[in-house]
Order: C-alpha cells, then structure tokens, then sequence
C-alpha cells in the first residue's frame, strides 16, 4: 500500500519535471511557488502522523514478547502440574521424574522458540520502519537541494545584472568626472592671458 507520503513525493517529482526551463538554459526552471508549498506543507503534516504509525509497530513488540512469555509460562505450569500428578505414587517416581523433564524441555524448546520468532519479527518491523523513514527523508532531503540550487542560480543572475549595473554606473560616473575637470582648468589662463593682451 502506497503512503500518502509516497503520493506527495511522486507529485512533488512529476510537478519539478513538469516546470518549464528558463530561457537559455538547460538546467534551471521556472516554478510555481504558491503550488510547490503547497505540497510541501501537506508534506510537512504527513510526516509526524507516518512516524507515529512506526512507533506505534514498534511499540507493539512488548506486546508480542510479553504474549510469548505468557504462554511459555502456562506451558511450564500444565508440564509441573503433569509432574505432580505422575509422582504422586512412590512406584512411578521414576517413570514421572523422566517424563517431567521431558515435557519442560519441550516447554521450554517451544517458549524460547516463539521469544525468538517474537523478537526478530520485532525487528524486523523495526528497521523496515526505519528504512522507510529515511527514504522518505532522504526523498525530501534531495527536493529541498533541488529548491536550494534553484534559488541560488536565481540570486546569482541578480546579483550579476547588479554588478553589471553597478559598473555603467561607475563608468558613466567616471566619464562625467573627466569631463567637468577639463574646460575649468583650460579656460582659466586662456582668458586671463586673452584680456591683458587687449
């Protein structure tokens, strides 16, 4: 059965794949950012009920063990009552001592078997809940690069329009600076040399 976890991040891959490229490129595009958060937010809800789920599974291993234990117990308990009943007459002591102890080592076979089989089930479910978890994780670590790398390819475009900006700035600047230097300092001597020779 496929989580709705699993739905989100199939549709958070299919909406990435289906966002145009930006003109002139072949990595970056362009996203919608009202419908990307959307999907991440319900994402962001999904998580903690998924994991509780998990919890919950692995939760249940006490039950499981404390199941097991239980019956090992009635098991010893019918092979001692057993026990009680065979050596209640002294001619069959012998005969009840040797079947007693048979019965426990079977009780005993059967109870640490079913301990067994409750605690690798256990964690079994343990670490597929793990697993699962961390796919998920691992899912939404790589979608949250993806959005980081897109917003660092958009901020260094700004940042380079900017400069380039900044720099005609500059060089307008510059170019004015030159030009008011200039005539004030040409036209001073010329026309005080021009008006003492008339």
């Amino acid at each position: 059965m496929v989580s709705r976890i699993e739905q989100l991040i199939n549709e958070i891959e299919e909406f990435i794949d289906s966002c145009k490229y930006q003109p002139l490129s072949n990595t970056k595009i362009l996203v919608n950012k009202e419908e990307l958060e959307e999907l991440l937010v319900e994402l962001r809800l999904r998580i903690p009920d998924e994991i509780k789920q998990y919890q919950k599974i692995i939760s249940n291993q006490d039950a499981i063990l404390n199941e097991a234990r239980t019956q090992a117990d009635a098991m010893l308990q019918e092979a001692n009552a057993q026990t009680n009943e065979l050596v209640n007459e002294h001619e069959i002591m012998q005969r009840a001592y040797a079947n007693a102890n048979e019965v426990i080592e079977q009780a005993n076979a059967q109870a640490q078997a079913i301990v067994d089989n409750a605690v690798n089930d256990a964690n079994n479910i343990r670490q597929g809940a793990i697993q699962y978890t961390d796919d998920m994780l691992r899912s939404l670590q790589t979608i949250i690069n993806h959005s980081m790398e897109g917003a660092k390819g958009r901020f260094d475009a700004f940042m380079s329009s900017m400069q380039s900006s900044y720099d005609i700035v500059t060089s307008n600047r510059n170019e004015l600076a030159g030009g008011i230097a200039a005539p004030a300092d040409d036209s001073t001597p010329e026309n005080g040399q021009a008006s003492q020779s008339e």
